[in-house]
């Protein structure tokens, strides 16, 4: 996949602005600087991500930047895409002419790869990475409970073969002091 500093640039931006804890507008020169993002570059991308109604713009003075929508409706595809960055691995931008203007041979495997990373970055809001941020900076070690993100079919399998691990371990012990 090549995902150029646009696309990163871009979202690093935005989770920026997100993570501001303010109703005021935040100004591309604060982001810039926090960011080491040239000015001009930001003044480019977020021209695009104001077309793409991500965030809108307030004009004179305080004017800057703020989300056009909740941070939990913004994937992280979205605003990639927003930029005009395309999540494409295949080696002929999916034109299908990557050998001798034909499909090579692994085209199908790498447009299943870009649509495997645009459905992980689809799932994946602006909102998460703030919480994600957010968590980092507090210092707090965030738990997580792999069974409740575990189908019920796994989770009731799982338990079933403790169940059978521990009944084998049973008849083993029984069998070696029947045998001692």
């Amino acid at each position: 996949m090549r995902l150029t500093t646009k696309g990163r640039f871009a979202v690093t931006a935005l989770l920026d602005l997100a993570m501001q804890r303010t109703t005021q507008p935040v100004t591309l020169a604060e982001i810039s600087q926090r960011q080491q993002i040239s000015l001009s570059y930001l003044e480019q991308l977020f021209a695009k991500l104001r077309q793409r109604a991500l965030v809108d713009s307030v004009r004179g003075p305080g004017g800057g930047y703020c989300l056009a929508r909740d941070m939990g409706q913004v994937s992280i595809a979205e605003i990639i895409l927003a930029v005009d960055e395309p999540i494409d691995s295949t080696q002929c931008n999916g034109k299908e002419n990557c050998h001798n203007d034909k499909k090579c041979m692994t085209h199908d495997l790498w447009v299943r790869l870009n649509d495997l990373i645009f459905d992980h970055l689809g799932a994946i809001t602006l909102k998460q990475l703030v919480d994600e941020q957010r968590t980092r900076q507090s210092g707090v070690v965030q738990m997580l409970d792999m069974r409740k993100s575990m189908p019920e079919r796994e989770r009731s399998l799982s338990g079933e073969r403790a169940t059978a691990e521990r009944e084998r371990t049973i008849a083993e012990r029984e069998r070696s002091a029947v045998t001692a």
